[in-house]
C-alpha cells in the first residue's frame, strides 16, 4: 500500500523518476519502428504498477484491469491509475474490444498474464508443475500480430526506485490459442527464476473459480 501510494498520488512527472534504470528498452523500439501494437505481459512479479505508468510516458497504452466490488476502491484505482495516455480497460468484453482496437492502432497493452480468470475465461494449464487457471485473454491477443514483450518493475534495495525489465519471449509463442497460454506460463516461470523473492507468492494463482470444472489429475 506504501508502494502504490508513492506512484498513485504523484503525478506523472513525479512518479516516472522513481525508475532509475531500464533494461531491454531496444526490444519496444524495434516493435514500435516497425508499426507494431505491442502487448505487455506483465505479471504479480515485483513493482507492476509502475510498469504501465512509465510506459504511458512514451504514448498511449490501455490497460485491461478487474473492477473491484467496493466503490471507494474502483474510484481509488480509477484515480491512482489513469493518466493523459494511460487507459484503463474493464475485464469484460467492452474492455477485450478495447485492447483489440489499440492494437489495431499500433498502440501499446498491458496486462496480469497470471491473474485468475473467471469461470469459461481460461483453461487448466501447468504452472510451476501444478495446474493453474490461466487466463488465455494474452494469448488471443499475441495471434493479433502484435509484438509480445514480457516486462516488470524490479525494485532496488534501500528505497533507491525500480529497474524496469523489457524481454522478448525465450521462444516466439505459436499454435492454438491453448499452446500460447501454456507457453506465457512457462515464460512467467523464466521471469520468477530471475528473482523469486520479488514474486507475489501470497496471491492464490491455484484457486479453483466458482463453477470450473475440477482440474485435472496430477
Amino acid at each position: 500500500m506504501v508502494e502504490l501510494a508513492r506512484i498513485w498520488m504523484r503525478p506523472l512527472e513525479e512518479a516516472i523518476p522513481l525508475v532509475a534504470e531500464v533494461v531491454g528498452w531496444e526490444h519496444v523500439e524495434a516493435a514500435q519502428k516497425a508499426g507494431k501494437g505491442i502487448v505487455f505481459l506483465t505479471p504479480h512479479l515485483g513493482c507492476f504498477e509502475i510498469t504501465a505508468q512509465y510506459l504511458s510516458s512514451f504514448g498511449d497504452i490501455t490497460v485491461l484491469y478487474r473492477a473491484p466490488k467496493s466503490a471507494v476502491a474502483q474510484e481509488l484505482i480509477l484515480t491512482g491509475r489513469k493518466r493523459a495516455q494511460l487507459h484503463l480497460a474493464p475485464a469484460d468484453l467492452s474492455g477485450v474490444r478495447a485492447l483489440i482496437k489499440a492494437l489495431k492502432k499500433g498502440e501499446m497493452v498491458g496486462m496480469l498474464p497470471d491473474q485468475a480468470p473467471k469461470t469459461g475465461e481460461g483453461a487448466w494449464l501447468k504452472f510451476f508443475g501444478r495446474y493453474a487457471y490461466t487466463m488465455t485473454l494474452a494469448a488471443r491477443l499475441t495471434e493479433t500480430g502484435a509484438a509480445s514483450l514480457l516486462t516488470w518493475g524490479e525494485r532496488l534495495p534501500g528505497g533507491r526506485g525500480y529497474r524496469v525489465h523489457f524481454q522478448p519471449p525465450t521462444n516466439p509463442l505459436t499454435g492454438a490459442t491453448v499452446d500460447r497460454a501454456q507457453q506465457i506460463n512457462l515464460e512467467i516461470e523464466t521471469l520468477i527464476r530471475q528473482c523469486p523473492t520479488q514474486y507475489l507468492w501470497g496471491y492464490n494463482r491455484y484457486k479453483r473459480p466458482a463453477g470450473a470444472d475440477a482440474p485435472p489429475a496430477e
